[in-house]
């Protein structure tokens, strides 16, 4: 009851960030923090709950970003009816490539996931009537209007600080329904041993497939609202690089994985680093970040949250 109403409180205090703080900047670095949190929530799913770690999350990241464009290019289809296009394709692929690779375990479901995003790259970069290729695609997002009241004209960082306030608080509500949930404890099982969930009769491929669909979905909802963002340009190196993928992981690595306050704590961090390096060191962010994930996992493997909590223990058994 307490963690409810103190989820409660925060939620009520960031809705009003807006009218306090007028500075388009600091909008930004929340808007950036909302799209680190909708990120990690959703790699969390398969990566954390399920122990699936995949390193081709740029893949569904992409098709969203792609799907909504040129639903809004060529069919004039607004964005925020074109994204849930965009995810159910996601989720489609996803369920796909899942029934293949899901027979691999281990460090060959890594490589896997990478080989996925790189060939979803390479048709992206070379299907030039339907993505341009690589010049891109740029489009202008449309007001939103309800009948004939304009509800925003995307001018400010106003209502992409909702829209990413909504977005994070979904990715999180997905977290922790999935982990509440039948397929939750299923997915815990698998990722503590696998041999073991199967002896117990648990559906391995499915149970995987089924947060591969959920991880996918979330991450190309967020793939849409951050290609619209970041300047309503977007071209396949950006979407669906590797780097995309490495910072879902890293958000959830920094925070603790399979917990659902981890990547709450890791995308504040990183979001962030990422800022000050941009400003300060941008040729040298993937260092910086190497060393981070090094001194982490080296002093706090079970992230941010497991030290916090080893931390609480300690002192509760010494009183």
């Amino acid at each position: 009851m307490k963690a409810l109403v103190f989820s409660a409180a925060a939620v009520l205090a960031l809705a009003l960030v807006p009218l306090f703080i007028q500075s388009p900047y600091a909008l930004h670095i929340f808007i950036l923090v909302f799209l680190a949190v909708a990120l990690g929530e959703s790699w969390n799913v398969i990566g954390g709950y399920a122990g699936q770690y995949s390193v081709g999350h740029s893949a569904w990241y992409g098709i969203g970003a792609y799907g909504a464009f040129i639903l809004l290019q060529s069919k004039g289809i607004a964005p925020w009816k074109g994204v849930w296009v965009a995810v159910a394709v996601a989720v489609l692929i996803a369920l796909v490539v899942g029934w293949i690779t899901f027979r691999l375990r281990g460090p060959y479901f890594v490589l896997a996931s990478i080989a996925v995003a790189e060939i979803i790259r390479l048709v992206a970069l070379n299907w030039k009537d339907l993505t341009n290729g690589a010049e891109g695609l740029s489009v202008d997002v449309p007001p939103l209007k309800i009948g004939s009241t304009l509800i925003t004209d995307w001018n400010s960082k106003t209502p992409y600080f909702y829209m990413g306030l909504l977005m994070a608080l979904f990715c999180v509500a997905v977290g922790v329904a999935v982990k509440r949930s039948k397929l939750g404890y299923y997915l815990q099982a698998i990722r503590e041993d696998q041999d073991a969930a199967h002896s117990l009769g648990i559906p391995l491929t499915l149970c995987k497939n089924a947060a591969l669909g959920i991880s996918a979905a979330c991450t190309a909802l967020a793939g849409s609202f951050a290609a619209f963002y970041f300047g309503s340009f977007i071209e396949p190196q950006a979407v669906f690089g590797i780097d995309v993928s490495i910072q879902m992981v890293l958000t959830c690595i920094i925070g603790g994985i399979g917990t659902v306050t981890g990547p709450l704590i890791g995308a504040v961090v990183l979001a962030l680093l990422s800022e000050a390096l941009r400003t300060s060191l941008a040729q040298a962010h993937l260092l910086v970040y190497g060393v981070l994930v090094i001194v982490v996992i080296l002093t706090m493997p079970d992230g941010l949250v497991g030290f916090a909590v080893q931390r609480l223990r300690r002192k509760a058994a010494a009183r």
